[in-house]
């Protein structure tokens, strides 16, 4: 497929774009910054301007493809990635703006370019448990993409903002728009570098609702989305199937979900379900940290 990637300079992105590309993608990163990958094409935009992004939705991806077309051949679908990527990095309007209108621009310019599969980035944090002041609950477990979306910070709002919007543009246009609430993204050195501390001091994951999504397995959650059609309007909670810490399902309720409706769970089992995305598209993360770390809980 020729695809056209926004914010594959980031954290998650590049780790996604190479997913891709292994599996044979053309991809065009469209960014503020080049990403340095081999294979991957590059243009500088600015997702916040509109005029930027209806023209790089019908430009070229590389001089090669000037030699067997005479005008840009269409992007079969659109991945947006692009964000300012959390709370407190600017401020909190400039955070809503650029999150809200970069989307809208991204969505209106790929579906008047005819593009019928668009890809887009949620968030965990639109449940309002990870940038919550103080300590918010879970209203029960596990959390599912039916659990209230109840954000307090302006990320936060700004991602429930952009899953109305996506759902108003598939409304009128019949495309398939499907959302991701991505969970707190590792990458695969950061299971040496991070998870230690995790196990050490569970409290530290209680924001993250002790879930967490390898990267590698974010590229495989685009390419089953990539692949599977007519779902229309979709949103999908994106995680590994473990927990981020090394306490059992029963041990973290007592410690800090007691009282909280469950269901009945595995041990191991994330409380950031991922059944709907295995049930539709044939999810099935690949990398968990006991494959990196050694669980402290055996011998």
């Amino acid at each position: 497929m020729r695809i056209l990637f926004t914010g594959g300079s980031g954290k998650a992105g590049r780790h996604v774009i190479a997913y891709l590309l292994a599996r044979g993608h053309r991809v065009v990163n469209v960014d503020l910054k080049p990403l340095d990958l081999p294979g991957v094409d590059n243009r500088i935009a600015d997702i916040s301007d509109a005029g930027q992004m209806h023209d790089v939705m019908h430009a070229w991806a590389g001089y090669d493809e000037m030699e067997h077309h005479r005008t840009p051949p269409p992007f079969d679908a659109v991945v947006h990635f692009a964000a300012v990527p959390r709370l407190l990095m600017t401020s909190d309007n400039e955070c809503y703006r650029i999150n809200t209108i970069g989307t809208y621009n991204v969505i209106d310019a790929a579906l008047k370019a005819g593009v019928r599969k668009v890809i887009f980035a949620s968030s965990e944090t639109t449940y309002g448990i990870c940038f919550a002041g103080g300590e918010r609950k879970p209203e029960y477990l596990p959390i599912d993409e039916d659990h209230p979306v109840v954000p307090e910070d302006a990320y936060a709002m700004s991602k429930v903002a952009n899953e109305q919007a996506a759902q108003s543009f598939q409304r009128r246009t019949g495309a398939d728009i499907y959302g991701l609430r991505i969970n707190n993204v590792i990458e695969p050195h950061e299971y040496k570098a991070n998870f230690p501390a995790y196990m050490a001091d569970p409290d530290m994951r209680r924001r993250n609702i002790f879930a967490y999504i390898d990267a590698r397995d974010l590229g495989q959650m685009v390419q089953r989305c990539l692949e599977v059609d007519g779902l229309g309007y979709e949103i999908f909670n994106v995680a590994n199937s473990d927990h981020s810490v090394n306490l059992t399902t029963s041990e973290i309720i007592t410690h800090y979900y007691d009282g909280i409706p469950a269901k009945e769970m595995g041990e191991d089992e994330t409380f950031y379900c991922i059944e709907k995305a295995e049930r539709l598209l044939g999810f099935a993360p690949e990398h968990n940290w006991r494959m990196y770390l050694h669980d402290p809980r055996e011998a």
